[in-house]
């Protein structure tokens, strides 16, 4: 069985009820939860919330996947890790270790099934042990003491020319149950990249990232019906 997590709590400091707030016509969580809805890889679903607002949102959008965790309020604390959740997930609902795991982050609207479909089947070709998402950045980064980490500045390359970096863009991973729970960590062994289009790179966290977003929404996800 292959396994989606998608954690969602109430608190955010920076946009309040960030995770149901509307985006494009529906709540922000209501594009990844539809993405993996769509995607026939996926089995089930589950949204790790402690918030009865985000609960009752959810299950009103009658996605037929979907269901709710109540995640533990100590690991829903602004210093919690997404590791903590999973692991009390994992423990809580006692999933089998054998089970390969979604974790798909809420703020990333731009996440389409087909990502999800190409990314498993990326995945088990490979033979990888682990995937995560990220996305192309043609800039030349440089560290606080003056030095670039990816380019000659004395031949500073065309962009065209420049294959840029690959930056984690959070939208989702792929893992057995057993290795992040052997590696306390979403990541291990020998990890693949599935690389979606530089506009995925949206991560929404603050207000200018919301409006941004809307406007990438605009153009790359059709308008739900309402």
């Amino acid at each position: 069985m292959n396994i989606a997590l998608v954690p969602a709590r109430c608190g955010s400091k920076s946009i309040p009820f960030k995770n149901i707030k509307p985006l494009h016509g529906r709540p922000l969580i209501y594009w990844v939860l539809k993405a993996l809805d769509d995607a026939t890889s996926i089995d089930i679903i589950y949204v790790a919330t402690d918030c009865q607002k985000i609960a009752d949102t959810v299950e009103a959008l009658g996605l037929k996947k979907v269901t709710i965790y109540r995640r533990l309020a100590e690991n829903a604390q602004d210093e919690s890790s997404t590791e903590s959740v999973m692991l009390e997930f994992f423990d809580q609902l006692k999933i089998d270790q054998e089970e390969t795991l979604f974790l798909a982050q809420a703020t990333t609207p731009l996440l389409q099934s087909t990502d999800i479909e190409q990314a498993y089947t990326q995945y088990v070709n490979s033979g990888a042990d682990s995937l995560l998402s990220c996305v192309r950045v043609k800039s030349f980064f440089w560290d606080e003491n003056g030095t670039p980490l990816n380019y000659d500045y004395k031949d500073r390359p065309r962009r065209q020319d420049f294959d840029g970096a690959l930056v984690e863009n959070g939208a989702f991973y792929i893992n057995k149950v057993g290795n992040i729970i052997k590696a306390n960590n979403r990541l291990n062994g020998n990890i693949v990249i599935y690389e979606m289009p530089e506009y995925a790179s949206v991560d929404i966290d603050e207000e200018d990232d919301w409006l941004i977003a809307e406007k990438l929404m605009q153009k790359y996800r059709p308008s739900p019906e309402i």
